[in-house]
């Protein structure tokens, strides 16, 4: 019956979000999130970006002024702007990538715990080999197979994050398929699809969720060190890990430095925003963490 209460716990949001809202660090991440997003939504709307007329030959590497509160860069486009519309092309290529590798891993996951056997042999195994790469070592191949491009980061990006939700939502099925809850449905003579996905999945909720949340961060840096590498978007698109590429091969990134500031500090908020965020949502959404922390 205990771990039948820890499960309703888990899924009822009423007192999730009471433990969220006392959480510093995640109220601060939601806070920046949000407005990163709203930000990049409002991006199209309020200053559209046209590359073929963005350049100006005369205003190259300006200085942050009232005219560009950013500066220019070497190419005398605005840096505001750029940086602005590369924020929504990040958080996109981010919420994709980490969306795509949540549902394939998950899914898998929720097979190789289920069904035991040898599906769970294979993926496994599947899981131990694309882990044992380093994740940018194993997104620079990908790209480099498929070409770059912004669809070919969101593919390597993805296959990078497949794997860890494997492990997560295997652990999880294997510790509440055995629970009494479930026991008592799969007793009442419930198919196997619905003891999975109305029972099963719902109890994985949340550790994929914190984890989804922490996996936006560390796919943020991914994808902007890809574009760093000039394997990601490729010129004119405002893409952050471009723009701190173009700065050090164009070398004026120490002689101009707000080529690389603004850039690099988007990137910065958003992991921090995202890195906040899951840390909120992991106290929020776990109470056993809330009672040891008392204790």
């Amino acid at each position: 019956m205990e771990n039948l209460k820890l499960h309703k716990s888990l899924v009822f949001p009423q007192a999730a979000f009471q433990r969220f809202w006392r959480s510093t660090s995640g109220k601060i991440g939601l806070i920046l999130t949000v407005a990163l997003m709203i930000s990049a939504l409002l991006a199209p709307l309020l200053s559209p970006y046209d590359s073929a007329v963005d350049r100006d030959y005369l205003s190259r590497l300006v200085a942050p002024s009232a005219k560009h509160w950013f500066g220019t860069d070497g190419l005398g486009r605005d840096l505001l702007v750029r940086v602005w519309h590369g924020l929504g092309i990040s958080l996109v290529v981010s919420l994709v990538s980490v969306g795509a590798g949540l549902i394939v891993g998950a899914l898998l996951g929720l097979v190789a715990g289920y069904f035991r056997g040898l599906l769970e042999i294979a993926i496994g195994t599947l899981a131990d080999i694309l882990l044992a790469f380093p994740s940018i070592l194993l997104a620079i191949g990908v790209v480099t197979v498929t070409g770059p491009s912004l669809q070919s980061v969101i593919i390597a990006v993805s296959l990078v994050q497949i794997p860890i939700y494997i492990r997560l939502t295997r652990s999880m099925v294997l510790s509440l398929r055995e629970q009494e809850f479930v026991l008592a449905v799969k007793a009442l003579g419930a198919s196997d699809l619905r003891i999975i996905f109305r029972h099963i999945l719902p109890g994985s909720l949340a550790p994929l969720v914190v984890q989804a949340t922490l996996s936006t961060g560390t796919a943020t840096l991914e994808a902007a060190g890809l574009g760093f590498l000039g394997l990601g978007a490729q010129p004119p698109v405002p893409e952050l890990g471009t723009m701190l590429s173009d700065a050090f091969k164009g070398g004026y990134a120490l002689s101009s430095p707000w080529t690389i500031l603004f850039p690099g500090l988007l990137i910065t908020l958003t992991v921090l925003g995202f890195n906040l965020l899951g840390d909120g949502l992991r106290d929020a959404l776990d109470p056993r963490s809330n009672a040891a922390a008392r204790k």
